[in-house]
């Protein structure tokens, strides 16, 4: 097990080549029957990893057309709903009830983007990530990691880090803002992943993320149907995920 964003991002990113490889983890394999980008390694892993570029860049991720169809969805969604204050008044003056989200408000809705990010980082989706599998021979930190050893990336030590986070073991969006309030990336932000095995999918993701947030809070404000303090967050499992719970709420469309 690797620990920390420093280890994470020496083996990860440094030694990325080494580390590449996907570990034969019985469930993921039981899903994947061994193909697919997620399982696979070497030769087949980097025509995989090709191939689903390609087919993500056809289907239009880092163009705008992606976003356009994102927005069609978020519209959907939207009238689905129909048939936090401080956020949806960051949206309301920039963005406003007349028109969809673009990733070009992102600059601009400083507050919101932060709250997204603490909400993924705390959900912390993935803890372990999928396994590693060590491609070569390795040494890293005077330990000499055997070909084949299967390696599991810890990114919840990343993302409850002390040393790159404000306040690590609470939802707090600060996390991702400066002295002035402007949005501040963090290199711990690992929620899809370091190195070559990085979620391939994650522009798309972000993409996604940010239009429907926002057109959701455009329209629609959402209360629970209990006292918040009998709400219980803890996710139901916790292994390679952690899965949310279900919950009931008010969709009360905004005046």
């Amino acid at each position: 097990i690797i620990s920390g964003y420093q280890a994470l991002k020496d083996t990860m990113i440094g030694l990325g080549e080494e580390f590449s490889g996907r570990a034969t983890y019985p469930l993921l394999m039981k899903i994947t029957l061994g193909y697919g980008v997620l399982s696979t390694s070497g030769h087949r892993w980097k025509e995989m990893r090709r191939f689903t570029l390609m087919t993500l860049k056809n289907f239009g991720m880092g163009r705008r057309s992606i976003e356009e169809r994102v927005r069609e969805e978020a519209e959907k969604l939207v009238e689905m709903f129909k048939n936090v204050k401080r956020v949806q008044k960051e949206i309301d003056e920039v963005v406003g009830r007349d028109r969809w989200s673009s990733v070009e408000d992102r600059q601009n809705l400083p507050y919101t983007d932060a709250v997204i990010h603490e909400i993924q980082r705390n959900m912390d989706l993935a803890p372990i990530a999928v396994p590693h599998k060590m491609m070569c021979n390795t040494e890293y930190n005077g330990y000499v990691i055997p070909k084949g050893v299967m390696v599991f990336p810890l990114l919840s030590s990343v993302l409850i880090d002390p040393k790159m986070w404000k306040n690590p073991n609470c939802f707090d969006p600060e996390n991702f803002l400066d002295a002035d309030g402007r949005f501040q990336k963090n290199d711990a932000f690992v929620v899809f992943g370091m190195g070559k095995r990085a979620c391939l999918g994650e522009a798309l993701a972000r993409i996604e993320l940010f239009n429907f947030f926002i057109s959701l809070l455009q329209h629609f404000t959402f209360k629970a149907t209990v006292p918040l303090e009998e709400l219980d967050t803890t996710p139901t499992k916790c292994s390679f995920g952690r899965m949310p719970r279900t919950y009931d709420c008010y969709a009360i469309p905004r005046k």
